[in-house]
């Protein structure tokens, strides 16, 4: 199946609405300006649900398909997806035949012969058997088994090379694999972790499950020949513009968020995306009309513009979290749901044991349990499920706050917020960089606070900011860093300051902090946009961000909101 698009689209973020005009208004003049450019051929797999599959319509659809629709709107690029057997997609990208493939995982031994863009999502692999059979601890376990795995696949690379003791089964697909094994054939199938849980549901084969935990986060993303880094380099320049206007994102919830929060109708979402997209086909009627005016001013900004491409290319290394979470959330929260289930069950389970247990050890006297003895054991068993239960409940609060911090909140600004749980959550989101800085980290909670109003998410993430400049900044762990809130009522101000006993920053960057793109760390990976967001977000809520430093003294940083009056945090 071949699908032929054209043209570029407008689209952008709230906070990156200017610079994506100018970026959009650049890419459409380019398209109009070469009608009859190259047409580009991308590859898919025709069965690979959600990322890339042939929909009931017979069209191509996907994760991975609607990230590359997007990505030739935005850049301009003539394209024709042909989706097809993997095997046969690799036979004709190997060929020449075809000029990048949308979606595959990269490897060491792909590496030397493919050059791959930066990750549009993290694939995990898992081992899929019938309910009854052994559990797979590792990889290892599979010598001297029947596995099914996808023809010319990432795991049949792998296995063929790695695991010579396993007896593999080609098939063409994940959904092949499958049914095979869910027939009674073979011992186990090697899949991709989400389309295997993806394809087991749609084709309700209930008698298959995975048979041990996902492993082998890989990277997966757009892939070219070795020689046509310079196609690679669109398909990432657009990528990276997605990713900071929020519409990757937008588009990975779409497809991937559904399977994360059951009962999300995804035929709804579709309806929804249907109609925004023909709300933003009208306005684009508009704008290209507006864009001939602007064609020659674009033209001279045009060196600028890819300056700050690149830039945004750099942020994207920076900014993966949102990703990350959102593809692992879920696969961390099920183990720990399954612990705290489990837990207290055993714990029970003990306490029932332990008087049979204490009487068999006064009868004849102490005797091994758990390679230790008893009577030591007796005494650590209940403290050891304790100290258990409790960090698995220590890893479900950091994964709901990572959670919080990456989601996409709405704009509006009208939520009561308590400023101390905002701040209480950006620390254990940071604990770890927190504990690698320094040694002397203090926080001191105002009480009682008034509220504030605006978006607790948004304000959670320049405290974050703020906070992680201040680590930054230390040159000695032995240096401190110390959090306050407070309340000033003559003003009907919320206060909080971050001080730091860093290096300080010199008197004439001060006035630049708010300029986007304004950077001293540009060696170190820098991009200058962590501030200039920070002052953005602070000014949305009617507050005030305000710097004092002295080289080599420290910085101190303090954010002011306006109090909600007649409140009270609880």
């Amino acid at each position: 199946m071949i699908q032929k698009l054209t043209g570029c689209r407008y689209m952008c973020g709230a906070w990156m609405r200017w610079f994506g005009v100018g970026l959009s208004f650049f890419c459409t003049f380019s398209a109009m300006a070469a009608p009859d450019s190259q047409v580009i051929v991308v590859g898919a797999d025709h069965n690979y649900p959600p990322y890339e599959f042939i929909n009931e319509d017979g069209e191509p659809d996907g994760y991975n398909t609607e990230l590359t629709l997007a990505i030739a709107e935005l850049m301009g690029i003539h394209i024709e997806i042909r989706m097809g057997a993997w095997d046969e997609i690799r036979r004709q990208f190997d060929q020449g035949e075809i000029d990048i493939v949308q979606g595959m995982i990269q490897s060491s031994a792909r590496q030397a012969r493919y050059s791959f863009s930066p990750p549009h999502a993290i694939v995990h692999q898992s081992v899929f058997a019938r309910k009854g059979s052994p559990f797979v601890a590792s990889l290892a376990d599979l010598a001297g088994k029947s596995v099914i795995v996808q023809r010319s696949g990432a795991m049949h690379d792998y296995l063929s090379n790695q695991q010579p003791g396993a007896n593999l089964v080609l098939v063409d697909s994940h959904a092949d694999g499958l049914r095979l094994l869910a027939s009674g054939q073979h011992d186990y199938a090697l899949v991709a972790n989400l389309p295997g849980l993806y394809t087991g549901k749609a084709l309700e084969l209930s008698n298959i499950i995975p048979a041990g935990k996902p492993f082998g986060a890989q990277h997966y993303g757009y892939a070219v020949q070795k020689g046509h880094e310079d196609l690679l380099a669109q398909f990432s320049e657009g990528l990276a513009i997605l990713k900071n206007t929020s519409r990757q994102q937008a588009i990975y919830d779409k497809w991937l968020g559904p399977l994360e929060t059951p009962g999300i109708s995804w035929k709804k979402l579709g309806m929804a995306a249907a109609t925004v997209s023909a709300l933003l086909l009208l306005v684009l009627g508009g704008i290209m009309i507006w864009n001939r005016a602007l064609s020659r001013e674009v033209a001279r900004r045009t060196k600028a513009q890819q300056l700050q491409q690149q830039q945004l290319i750099q942020a994207d290394k920076m900014t993966s979290l949102g990703i990350l979470v959102s593809g692992m959330a879920h696969e961390i929260n099920n183990p720990s749901s399954l612990l705290l289930l489990n837990l207290p069950i055993l714990k029970e389970a003990y306490q029932d044991a332990e008087d049979i247990l204490d009487a068999h050890y006064q009868q004849y006297g102490d005797f091994t349990l758990g390679g230790l003895a008893y009577s030591r054991m007796r005494e650590e068993i209940p403290s050891m499920l304790d100290d258990m239960q409790a960090g698995t409940q220590r890893i479900r609060r950091i994964v709901d706050d990572l959670r919080d911090f990456a989601r996409q909140e709405p704009s509006a600004l009208n939520e009561v917020v308590d400023l101390n749980q905002v701040t209480a959550a950006a620390i254990r989101l940071v604990d770890s960089t927190l504990s690698a800085s320094t040694h002397h980290f203090s926080v001191e909670y105002g009480d009682p606070l008034p509220c504030f109003e605006g978006n607790g998410q948004r304000i959670e993430q320049v405290i974050i900011n703020l906070i992680i400049n201040a680590c930054q900044a230390l040159t000695s762990q032995t240096q401190s860093i110390r959090v306050t809130t407070g309340f000033n009522p003559a003003d009907n101000l919320l206060i909080l300051e971050i001080c730091d006993q860093g290096q300080g920053i010199d008197p004439e960057h001060l006035p630049h902090l708010s300029d986007p793109f304004f950077t001293t760390k540009r060696e170190q990976g820098g991009t200058g946009l962590g501030l200039s967001i920070s002052f953005s977000i602070v000014s949305e809520h009617g507050g005030t961000l305000n710097y004092e430093s002295r080289r080599q003294q420290g910085t101190c940083v303090t954010l002011s909101l306006p109090a909600l009056k007649g409140t009270i945090a609880s």
